[in-house]
């Protein structure tokens, strides 16, 4: 066994990381970081308004989006033709550590157990 880490037997063998390696695919970008940063900030943000603060033409926003979707990271809410997207807090607090989980955090928030 390697320090905190359980070794896997062949009954085990059923287990999926696939979801762990998507959620941690998104955490892996540079501007998907960026991303999630400014919704930290903002809060529910337009589409239309995340494309300027992360200045990235539509084509690629979208694709960052879809990854961090994907992972359930973010969460999207359409109003009329816009969607409008914002950080899942709860599944970034579950998958970070304090130190990283207080990046993502906004200043008038204290509940969890994040940035004790």
């Amino acid at each position: 066994m390697i320090k905190g880490f359980p070794i896997f037997s062949d009954k085990d063998a059923s287990v999926d990381f696939t979801t762990y390696e998507k959620k941690f695919k998104a955490f892996a970008d540079q501007k998907r970081l960026q991303i999630m940063y400014e919704l930290t900030q903002r809060g529910s943000t337009c589409v239309c308004e995340l494309g300027e603060l992360v200045d990235m033409p539509q084509s690629k926003l979208s694709y960052h989006l879809k990854i961090l979707l994907d992972a359930g990271i973010i969460n999207r809410e359409t109003k009329g033709t816009w969607s409008y997207y914002e950080l899942n807090q709860l599944e970034v607090n579950r998958l970070l550590s304090s130190d990283l989980c207080c990046i993502f955090r906004r200043q008038d928030e204290t509940s969890l157990d994040c940035c004790k």
